[in-house]
């Protein structure tokens, strides 16, 4: 029962102490809380292309590598890249695929850039009715120039604007690519535009389509310097087919590059583990590309995501580096908690131990003060009668100091006290 007794009193003593301190670190802790940014979301929208596209097949890797750390990607079917444009201008869209070159097609001032992730090559396919290497030859001919809201058209109608060609110059026409493909072989038009991969479909099939011929841009590089967003690239002869020798020769080609653009608001967290993802789906060697040259930070028409520049720069966060993403995320959006931790509870550590030992001590030495007063006053008269009066107050003060409860490393102080008590006691009896 002592021994409970005691044990509650110690902890009543360390409360006391410690108590308001932990209280207090506490609050400052609930405070610094307030200003932790939000967990990152766990869905998001990713607008694509229509399905079949690079654009949408992009995506799914995306949502099949992101699934992996519990982010769930809704990939949006679209018409391309002015639709995507659209969905982020209207806030129904967190990320999408945007050809470059179509910044100036939004009115949207906090869309940003993650990346550019690879060349897309603009071809441009006709009859071989002569030589159709300008565009200003196409003045007077069927042109199809892209779908409504795709990438390829308005990246066309700027080149053709700069040629001075308009609906009253050529027969424009926006007809989905498949359809434009089969007017072409037909005969009913003269040329098309597409953007596209040198590995899509309908690539293959109207480079090796007899009638129909590949045009090389033979001004690629005064477009390149006029826009920046804009890259030549060089098909070398046979590149597509060796066996059939296709391309016949070397063509010269323009190419804009796909972004990843993100919306206003997108969680910083998100951006390095979709720039890890755009590395591991985009960084090997292609048809026009090098290891490791996507994703980019070059060929950007909207600016560069401040996160994504601290990505290029610095490489992915460091705890991502080692830990799971949600992991990572938690701990980096509590590491405002180190201010409380910091500020407060590192100094009290210094300061409550001496305060606690103090005031452990003190249930000792304050008997001190009643020993003193007893010496002192039987030191100046020191009658017998005074004498028999201060033993029985020592006998009583050592009582009372018998009652006293410490931890076990202050009962040193406590059996020194008893000792004094009992040398004054010796000193009387001399």
């Amino acid at each position: 029962m002592a021994k409970q007794h005691t044990a509650k009193k110690d902890f009543e003593t360390w409360f006391g102490v410690y108590g308001p301190a932990l209280l207090t670190v506490a609050l400052a802790f609930l405070v610094a809380y307030q200003f932790i940014a939000p967990a990152p979301p766990k869905r998001l929208v990713m607008a694509t292309g229509a399905a079949g596209n690079a654009y949408h097949a992009f995506g799914l890797h995306y949502k099949k590598l992101l699934e992996r750390e519990g982010i769930v990607i809704e990939v949006r079917e679209t018409a391309g890249s002015v639709e995507n444009l659209d969905l982020l201008d209207a806030g129904q869209a967190d990320l999408a695929f945007v050809q470059g070159g179509m910044a100036r097609s939004t009115k949207q001032t906090g869309l940003t850039s993650l990346a550019s992730v690879y060349f897309e090559p603009l071809w441009l396919f006709h009859r071989q009715t002569g030589t159709l290497d300008r565009l200003p030859a196409l003045r007077g001919l069927r042109v199809a120039v892209g779908p409504a809201g795709s990438g390829t058209r308005a990246l066309v109608e700027l080149l053709l604007n700069d040629n001075a060609i308009g609906p009253s110059d050529s027969d424009l026409r926006s007809l989905p690519v498949d359809e434009s493909a089969q007017a072409l072989v037909a005969g009913s038009l003269d040329a098309m535009f597409v953007v596209a991969s040198p590995v899509a479909s309908v690539v293959q099939r109207l480079v090796a389509e007899p009638g129909v011929e590949l045009s090389s841009m033979q001004r690629a590089d005064a477009y390149v310097r006029r826009y920046g967003f804009l890259t030549s690239l060089e098909l070398p002869e046979g590149t597509l087919d060796l066996t059939r020798n296709l391309p016949p020769r070397d063509v010269r080609l323009l190419a804009a590059a796909a972004n990843l653009v993100a919306a206003p608001g997108l969680h910083p967290a998100l951006v390095g583990l979709l720039l890890q993802a755009a590395y591991e789906i985009h960084g090997n060697a292609g048809l026009f590309q090098d290891v490791g040259q996507f994703p980019s930070r070059d060929y950007l028409q909207f600016p560069l995501n401040a996160d994504a520049e601290h990505y290029f720069t610095h490489g992915p966060p460091l705890l991502q580096r080692y830990l799971p993403f949600w992991t990572a995320s938690l701990l980096d959006r509590l590491k405002v908690m180190l201010l409380p931790l910091v500020v407060l509870l590192i100094p009290m550590i210094k300061v409550l131990p001496p305060v606690y030992r103090w005031r452990m001590r003190a249930r000792v030495y304050r008997w001190y003060r009643a020993l003193q007063r007893i010496d002192d006053r039987l030191g100046l008269t020191p009658d017998p009668k005074r004498i028999a009066e201060g033993l029985n107050e020592l006998d009583r003060l050592e009582a009372d100091v018998q009652r006293v409860d410490v931890p076990l490393s202050f009962t040193k102080d406590l059996y020194h006290l008893r000792q004094h008590i009992d040398l004054v006691r010796a000193r009387l009896k001399d």
